[in-house]
Order: C-alpha cells, then sequence, then structure tokens
C-alpha cells in the first residue's frame, strides 16, 4: 500500500451522534474509541468525547472525532484531508509539500498510537491530516 486519501470529519460533541446516524443511513461498521479509552489525559467533561470514529463501508467510509475546550471546532472549517499508509518516504514528501507556503499546525512526530503523524493547513486554507503506518513487528 502506498497512501489513501479519506475525508475527516470534526465536531464538537457530537461525534458519537453524527456517526451512529451515518451509519444508519450509510451502513458499514463503525468504531469509537473515546477520549479516556484511548488514554489521553483529558478533563471530566472530555473523557467520553470521541478521539477517533472509523465508519468504513467500502468507497464510503471516512473517520471522525470530536474537538473540546482546549481545540474547539468551527463549523464550515471542520473537514480534513487524510492521507494515511505505509510509505514514509512518500507520505512525508506529501506532507512537507503540502506545507509550502502554508502552516505546520502539528509537525510529523511518533504519536501514541505508534504511527507517526502530523497536521497542516495548505496554503489554500485545506486541512490535511497525514498518519504514516508503524511496520508490524517481527515475529
Amino acid at each position: 500500500m502506498t497512501a489513501t486519501l479519506s475525508p475527516y470529519l470534526n465536531f464538537m460533541g457530537q461525534t458519537r451522534a453524527a456517526m451512529q446516524f451515518y451509519q444508519s443511513v450509510l451502513g458499514g461498521e463503525l468504531k469509537l474509541q473515546t477520549f479516556a479509552e484511548a488514554g489521553m489525559p483529558c478533563s471530566d467533561e472530555d473523557k467520553n468525547k470521541i478521539i477517533h470514529a472509523d465508519l468504513q463501508n467500502g468507497a464510503l467510509s471516512f473517520m471522525a472525532s470530536d474537538g473540546n475546550a482546549d481545540r474547539p471546532v468551527k463549523m464550515g472549517d471542520n473537514i480534513h484531508m487524510s492521507l494515511m499508509g505505509d510509505d514514509a518516504e512518500s507520505l512525508t514528501k506529501y506532507f512537507n509539500g503540502l506545507a509550502v507556503g502554508g502552516k505546520i499546525d502539528m509537525p510529523l512526530a511518533k504519536q501514541f498510537w505508534g504511527d507517526t503523524y502530523g497536521q497542516l493547513t495548505d496554503k489554500f486554507g485545506v486541512h490535511w491530516m497525514v498518519n504514516i503506518t508503524s511496520a508490524a513487528p517481527k515475529k
């Protein structure tokens, strides 16, 4: 696998309801993970908010998460393009190229889930997320 491109939606505390609605309409398998389940430090108010939702139904697949007081979501500015894959060289090149003339919001770095991840806003105001999947552990 080289890379895939998927929409990533953000909501302000409504990810669970929104993704359950989309699943009821589009079908597929829905996976939800809260901030608490991920082991992320968070307030009591945020512990049951969704850090990552993934709805998989073939070509109709997409992801979502909740914002919070530290990372508020402004509707109309709540969609990211998500590049994912295991080709670190290509995905790093894409990240760096998309950042030219734009703003790196979160540098590419190893994350708690084991992958390398970063966010940027390109020079046209489009938000991008890049996730480089870590290699599977050798047995």
